[in-house]
Order: C-alpha cells, then structure tokens, then sequence
C-alpha cells in the first residue's frame, strides 16, 4: 500500500500562486495542507477551493513557521513546498513511482526559477537542489532567516529526484527589488542575533565576489539580458545585507 504524504505550504498574501501551486500536487499527496499567517487577500479562500485544510499561525519567521506547520501534518512523510512553486509533470512521476517504496531516504529535487517569465537555467540558480520529501523524524528546517534550508538530524542518504520543481519568482523587476528590501533587512537582523559582523571588506568586496561567481563562474552571462540583471541584483542584495548589518552595529535602526 503506498506510504502517504502531507505537502505542506506556508502562505501570506499568495493568491496569484497558491492555486497553481495546490493543484500541481493533487493526485501525488494524500493531505494538502497550508499554514497561513493571516493573509489579507483571497489567499484562504482559493486554498480551501483547492481542497487543502488551512490553519492560521502568526508568522514568527520563515525557519519558525515551516517547522509549525511540518508539526501539524497528518502524515509521517512531508512534502514542503513554497507557494510560488509548483511540481513539474517530471518531477510528479518521480514522486508517485516511489510512494510504495518510501524509505528512511531523504529526497531532493532540482529547483528551475522563472524570473519575469524566463526560466533561468544558471547564474547560480539552476539546478538549486532541495531537500523538500522526507519524514518529520529526519530534521528540521534551520539556516538563517529568510533563507532556510532543512538540516537532518543524523546521517541520512539523500536520493535525488528527476524532474524540476517550478519556482515563479517575480513576475516583474520591482517585486525583485521589493524583496530584496525587505529580505536584507531580515538577514541583517538574523547575522547580528547570531553574532556576525559586518566591516568595509566584507560591504565592498562580497558583493563584487557575488557578482564575479553568479555572471562569470555561474555563466549567468548565457541568460542574457535578465542574467546580468540577476547578478546585478544579488549583489546589490549582498551589499544591503552587510550595510544594514553595520547600521545594527552602530545602534541605527532600519
């Protein structure tokens, strides 16, 4: 009898995505579950049409809320997704071929970005590996706000996954920049809690060392036009984040 799973998505604010997202995973999971933080638009609403119990949880940050809502699932077996992602036909194959023989593995996948309605096959964004299947009893999700990542509890062989899983990330240039705002104040924040510092090395020559690895090593030049704005943008992003971090130092507020 094939092993049962819970995909599990936290939402805010995710009615553009949260439908296609849900839908991808019908027929692969056996609960669809959405552990929103008060979403002011149809976010609930459109979620509870596409079949998925929906529990409502003050955001306390990305590693905090996805480990909620792991605690909620039904099942033993997790599937976390973000709301602007969404399982490629591929990629369902591989996960339905294997729920009768699911395993103590640990799964990942590769992530493929759509920025502005390109799909970014490099500057450091492809293949994105993810650990995204797995049983509850196998880790927890950690790494430093806003960027978490799920970290395994013991030695635990991870089986990787043919197929992609599709990340609709900005549907324009703004929202990049939006996010990139608000996500540098939010790591600003998690390096100081964690004791990291900020000096003009690390201001000046990390973003440059971002830019060199993502455009030249990461042949994000083959992108083209959005590949030089990618890079140019996670520099910036880089930038921000150690700026803000030494604003902290200094006692500023952000």
């Amino acid at each position: 009898m094939p092993n049962k799973i819970s995909a599990v998505i936290i939402t805010y604010n995710e009615q553009v995505n949260i439908a296609r997202c849900l839908n991808s995973l019908k027929g692969v999971v056996d609960e669809l579950l959405v552990v929103d933080s008060f979403s002011t638009d149809d976010t609930v609403r459109i979620a509870k049409i596409a079949g998925a119990k929906v529990v409502q949880h003050e955001f306390e940050g990305y590693i905090q809320q996805k480990n909620y809502a792991i605690s909620c699932a039904e099942h033993e077996w997790i599937l976390s997704l973000d709301a602007d992602e969404a399982l490629s036909e591929e990629l369902k194959k591989s996960i339905f071929s294997i729920k009768n023989d699911l395993t103590s593995l640990v799964y990942s996948m590769n992530r493929l970005t759509n920025y502005c309605g390109k799909w970014i096959r490099h500057c450091g964004w492809y293949p994105d590996v993810k650990v995204r299947l797995f049983k509850k009893s196998d880790g927890e999700w950690g790494g430093k706000n806003p960027h978490d990542k799920f970290i395994l509890k013991k030695d635990v062989e991870i089986l990787h996954l043919q197929g992609d899983l599709l990340h609709y990330t900005f549907y324009t240039v703004e929202e990049h920049e939006r996010q990139i705002e608000r996500f540098s104040s939010i790591a600003a924040q998690a390096y100081f809690e964690k004791g990291i510092r900020s000096n003009l090395f690390k201001l000046f020559l990390n973003p440059l060392s971002k830019f060199v690895r993502n455009y030249i090593l990461k042949l994000g030049i083959l992108d083209g036009y959005y590949g030089w704005l990618i890079c140019s943008k996670s520099a910036k992003a880089t930038y921000l984040k150690y700026a803000k971090l030494k604003k902290i130092q200094a006692g500023e507020k952000l």
